[in-house]
């Protein structure tokens, strides 16, 4: 058994995808944050043979079938490492994604949680510098992610030099663009799979990008 979770921020006006603002209203930053997210939840859903978890800051409901647990913690090194641990299960890998890149597919995350079942740990490294997935076969491997600084240029590899430190060195998966400016919006809207609820919402309240619901 793989566990599955994703890292979650309840789409809340003025605490969510802050950097979308200009041009985004809070609202309408908002709205974007909740497209991805569902996008992101229905995509991991289809992935079989995991248990899935949504680790969520706020109320959003998990979807049905789903576990859910709360966020706690003040950095987010801090809430991540705590996610791996209050959803640890003796012997289950664990493969924690965010919301942020709602153009990621099934095919990714299932190649993602093969390679966990057969003892390799993965890390999807982002273009900002930053990582997108990280796969353990340990999650109390997770512990040190309390010392990376997250959030900068170099938090990929530091990430990295931190798991290599424990003696874990994770596979790399594809590198993906996430949704923090609206540039990354409007390139991210531009990848998602057809029937993606993101690139509407980017349409609608980013509308001068031109982007094609």
């Amino acid at each position: 058994m793989i566990q599955l979770l994703v890292m979650a921020k309840s789409p809340v006006p003025g605490r969510v995808k802050t950097r979308l603002c200009p041009p985004c209203a809070p609202e309408q930053a908002a709205a974007v944050a909740a497209a991805a997210l569902a996008d992101t939840l229905r995509v991991a859903g289809t992935v079989p043979g995991v248990r899935h978890t949504l680790v969520v800051d706020g109320d959003h409901p998990a979807p049905p079938g789903w576990a859910r647990t709360p966020q706690r913690g003040g950095g987010l090194g801090e809430r991540l490492a705590n996610a791996y641990a209050d959803c640890a299960l003796p012997g289950a890998p664990a493969l924690l994604i965010g919301m942020d890149t709602p153009q990621v597919t099934a095919g990714m995350l299932g190649e993602a949680a093969d390679l966990l079942a057969a003892g390799e740990p993965v890390l999807g490294p982002a273009e900002d510098g930053g990582w997108w997935a990280l796969g353990l076969p340990d999650p109390a491997a997770a512990a040190v992610l309390t010392t990376v600084p997250m959030s900068t240029e170099q938090t990929g590899k530091l990430t990295l030099a931190a798991l290599r430190g424990r003696g874990v060195r994770p596979m790399l998966l594809n590198r993906l663009r996430d949704v923090d400016t609206a540039a990354d919006a409007i390139e991210v809207a531009a990848l998602c799979p057809p029937g993606h609820r993101f690139p509407a919402a980017v349409a609608r309240h980013l509308p001068r990008a031109g982007v094609r619901a």
